[in-house]
């Protein structure tokens, strides 16, 4: 559920905000380990949700989130509110966004990768702020995707291809869970710093006994 929440906030921001759950604890003893679960009859399951989280990429404590995720009964995107402390002040988080930005932006040759992370789940450090953009974008189709049951981790970029300073392409793999398949999407991300990303997709059906991969959870 924490996934969940923390999905639609990594969309609407930049690559500096993404975070990871890495601790959850409930409101009461009554509760389930990670939540306390309301049932709202002409709504669907209400979930409230207390976690603390880490940096995506370095691991490091990024501070505390509360969150409320409504499952609706009719099929359709949970419903997150979602309000985090930070660690970083705003401008240190411009600050970061920025600095990927120009250096992104001012790459001398266009930016062409395939297979992020590799088989045996390496990044190469040239390639960490196109994957975090990747994570941020893809986001937002796992958000919409989710439900009570279901929910997906960015598997792997299978390729990436940036022409304009701001508009990239993605060839993306989910992994759905707890199915364990493989669902590809194509993905368009633009990004400017301060402002929510701008994602176009579609997916392809799912596929199941992917091997070429190691998938990170």
């Amino acid at each position: 559920m924490s996934d969940v929440a923390l999905k639609t906030r990594e969309f609407q921001g930049g690559p500096s905000l993404l975070r990871a759950p890495c601790r959850t604890k409930s409101f009461n003893s009554t509760a389930a380990p990670s939540s306390l679960f309301q049932n709202i009859p002409e709504s669907g399951h209400k979930y409230y949700l207390q976690f603390s989280t880490e940096d995506y990429r370095t691991g490091v404590n990024a501070g505390n989130c509360l969150a409320t995720v409504l499952y609706p009964k009719k099929k359709s995107p949970p419903v997150v509110s979602i309000t985090c402390s930070h660690t970083k002040d705003q401008k240190e988080i411009q600050e970061e966004d920025n600095r990927l930005y120009q250096k992104i932006r001012h790459q001398s040759k266009p930016i062409t990768a395939n297979n992020i992370p590799d088989s045996y789940g390496n990044i190469e450090p040239a390639l960490e702020p196109v994957w975090a953009l990747a994570v941020a974008g893809s986001s937002s189709i796992m958000w919409q995707r989710s439900t009570e049951s279901l929910g997906y981790n960015l598997a792997q970029v299978k390729s990436i291809r940036k022409d304009d300073f701001v508009e990239f392409d993605y060839t993306v793999l989910l992994h759905e869970l707890p199915s364990q398949e493989i669902i590809p999407c194509e993905l368009r991300l633009t990004w400017l710093p301060g402002r929510p990303l701008k994602v176009k997709h579609s997916c392809l059906p799912k596929f199941q006994h992917f091997t070429q991969i190691n998938l990170i959870s």
